[in-house]
Formats: structure tokens, sequence, C-alpha cells
């Protein structure tokens, strides 16, 4: 089964945004993490669609994350952006389901977010391509790993089945890496830990062999 890490530009330097993504593409990075955030759904403020276009034509596979209210009203603006996934959190519409088919209808693999607290079940109502389990408070970099998310994803893999990713947001580095993917996930975000790094090259290698090792000991 494929591992990927997915380095967020929420910890990028922004004024050399397309240079740091080349500098982890060039090492393996295959999927690029863009954190959205309205200042509502989340408290701070990030960024929109212009960041998605301006990192078109590398050959990344672009995932947007909307921590934003109401994101169905924002799915056509991403997806004309580049996006190839959108992610929706459960928490921040009354439709869920209606957000899900938007995201498909525009062409995008469609994935759903769960805080810490929300209970996972609705996982087995919603038909995604992405499961996505915040191992953090959504909202801020550099935050430690909840321990107790361990358990979660693991029950989150068993909801979902083998198909769908299972990616994991959150307080993600060399130390947490490889116990995520023991417990079922196959994605990792990873914004401080790569970008926040002196080498964020070197930091995407030591992450993708820390998931790796997990993966081992998984099988």
């Amino acid at each position: 089964m494929l591992i990927e890490i997915a380095p967020s530009v929420l910890s990028a330097d922004f004024g050399r945004l397309r240079e740091q993504v080349e500098e982890v593409r060039a090492v393996g990075a295959h999927v690029i993490h863009i954190d959205v955030m309205d200042g509502h759904f989340v408290p701070p403020l990030s960024m929109g669609p212009p960041v998605c276009r301006a990192l078109r034509g590398m050959g990344l596979h672009l995932e947007v994350h909307l921590m934003v209210d109401r994101p169905e009203r924002q799915i056509e603006s991403f997806a004309q952006a580049g996006a190839d996934t959108i992610i929706v959190h459960a928490e921040a519409t009354p439709n869920v389901h209606y957000a899900l088919q938007a995201i498909r209808e525009a062409g995008c693999l469609a994935g759903l977010a769960v805080n810490p607290a929300t209970p996972l079940g609705i996982f087995a109502e919603a038909d995604v391509d992405v499961a996505l389990c915040m191992s953090v408070n959504p909202g801020w970099g550099g935050q430690a790993f909840i321990p107790q998310s361990l358990d979660r994803i693991a029950r989150l893999r068993a909801i979902i089945g083998q198909e769908p990713v299972l990616e994991v947001d959150g307080g993600v580095d060399s130390a947490t890496a490889g116990a995520c993917v023991a417990a079922g996930a196959t994605r990792l975000v990873a914004g401080t830990a790569v970008f926040g790094a002196p080498d964020p090259a070197a930091a995407f290698t030591q992450l993708e062999a820390a998931a790796e090792a997990g993966h081992a000991a998984r099988s």
C-alpha cells in the first residue's frame, strides 16, 4: 500500500513558495496540502484559490483542505484553480452529502475531515475518497499530536475499509509518523516538520523513512 507524505504549504515561506515546493517535489513528494482558513470555522485566516493556481503545472496532486464555514460555497472556485482533491469538514456544513457530491461534480476527489472530538460514525454514512482524521485542533500549525488519535485512526480504518485514503493531519513528525501508519494511515500531512525545518527536502526524506518503518511494522 502506498504511503504518502503531503507537505502543507501553511508553513512554507510564501516569498519562495514554488521554490520550496520544488525542493520537496525533487525528493519524491507527489501531494501538496493547501490549508484554507476563513477566520470563522477556525480563528486564523490563511489563503485562497490564488495559492492553488500558483502551484499548478508542477506535476503535483493539489489537495485543498477547506477549514471554512459552509465549504460547499467555495468548491467551484478551488476546482477551477486546479485542486485535485477537496476536503470539507463534517462540522462546517449541515449538507455533508451535498458538499461531497459537489466536489465530485467539479471533477475532484472528495474528502471529509473530522476534528479530534467528533464521532467517527459519519464515515459510515458518507462515500469518501479521502478520510481525514485531525490529530490536533484545526487552525494552527506546530501543535503537539494528540495521543488518543492513534486509536481513532485504527477505528476509522475499520469503518472506511481499505480503499479510501486515510489521512492524518496535525503534529505529524518523525516521532509520530510511524505510529500513525501502523494504526492504518496512508497519507500524512506535515507542515512545520517539513517547511519549518532548515532543509525541507531532508526533513521530507526523514519523514518518509519513519512512515515506511511504520508500514513495515503494520505488515
